[in-house]
């Protein structure tokens, strides 16, 4: 190869390589950033500033790279300053053990004996206000025998794309139980979507009355909630309670982090079905939750004979629980005239 083909080829391979470590440094100037911001332990306006710190090291760094400055040297010594974050990062653990919001305060245990379920911490509080609420946490046993009925609840808080994802689970006694993989806060926190990337939450399984956990996104939050009756054998039914009661025990031996991709609301719902019905697609409608209802009609997950519009407009229940209120009959007013109930 003649010389001028040689200094070409290295050339380009010079700035290959130059570009591919800028990118490295791009990416883990922006991951120690927000990890530094999320995690460290000295509180906001800390945290902040030392994962402000950290973005403008990498910032430096990369000037150096580009500009030929002692580039090894820093490239060297940020990579040591990486791996010692990463080292930290590890360090980090979960706990069932934290001043927890009074809503998460308790973890939702079940027992099973035969054909009887036991669970411990249900949930039911009286809700006036987010700030005004009657606490209650209840032991309830329930006989698989008389589960009859899966219903999915999605409650839309911001956007069409976005929704919160719960299942609730009915008795022909007229019982329901609904289950909901949340965040477990602690008292000063809120839900922060880019926090569950940096193990900010712990999971929670929490089980509730529908008059506490629906009750609360209906009247109270004012969500866009919508409910639809899932087509689903009795088996298979009784599979996905007892996999909420694994799941909610697991969680209570050990504790493991939310994510807000690989472990939120709605991809555990998928992980506990998929292990019951064979061969369930993974679709990007499972990450965006708010099309859920699209994925499970593809799946044919609904009452046949109705459209995906009449479907949901049938089960829209926010105005029906807001008129029922907290009664007795609330969980049968916000069933009124959804497809598959009743016929």
């Amino acid at each position: 190869m003649p010389d001028a083909g040689r200094s070409a080829l290295k050339t380009a391979t010079t700035w290959a390589f130059l570009a591919l470590a800028a990118l490295c440094v791009i990416a883990m100037g922006v991951w120690g950033g927000l990890a530094l911001r999320y995690q460290f332990p000295d509180g906001t306006v800390i945290s902040s500033a030392v994962g402000a710190a950290w973005v403008a090291l990498s910032l430096t760094a990369l000037v150096f790279l580009l500009t030929r400055k002692r580039r090894l040297r820093t490239i060297g010594i940020y990579v040591l300053l990486f791996a010692g974050l990463l080292v930290w990062w590890n360090t980090i653990r979960p706990s069932n053990d934290r001043d927890w919001a009074d809503d998460v305060t308790e973890m939702v245990t079940g027992e099973i004996q035969g054909d009887q379920v036991t669970l411990r911490n249900v949930r039911n509080f009286h809700w006036r206000d987010l700030s005004d609420y009657t606490p209650a946490w209840e032991t309830r046993t329930y006989d698989l025998r008389n589960l009859n009925s899966v219903d999915l609840l999605l409650s839309y808080w911001s956007g069409p794309a976005i929704a919160h994802t719960l299942v609730s689970l009915g008795f022909s006694d007229g019982q329901f139980v609904t289950f909901s993989l949340e965040i477990r806060k602690e008292r000063h926190e809120a839900f922060s979507e880019i926090g569950g990337f940096f193990k900010q939450f712990e999971t929670s399984v929490v089980a509730a009355d529908e008059r506490d956990i629906v009750l609360l996104r209906t009247n109270i939050r004012k969500e866009d909630v919508y409910l639809y009756r899932i087509n689903m054998p009795a088996p298979v039914i009784r599979s996905v309670f007892l996999a909420y009661v694994q799941k909610a025990n697991e969680l209570a031996a050990e504790p493991r982090f939310y994510h807000t991709i690989t472990a939120n609301c709605t991809t555990i719902v998928y992980q506990m079905v998929a292990r019951i019905v064979d061969g369930l697609p993974i679709d990007y409608r499972l990450l965006f939750s708010g099309y859920l209802p699209d994925y499970i009609e593809t799946v044919g997950g609904f009452a046949p004979g109705f459209t995906l519009p009449q479907l949901k407009e049938a089960g829209a229940i926010s105005k029906r629980g807001q008129d029922a209120g907290d009664t007795p009959d609330f969980s049968k007013a916000i069933r009124a005239g959804v497809p598959g109930i009743g016929q």
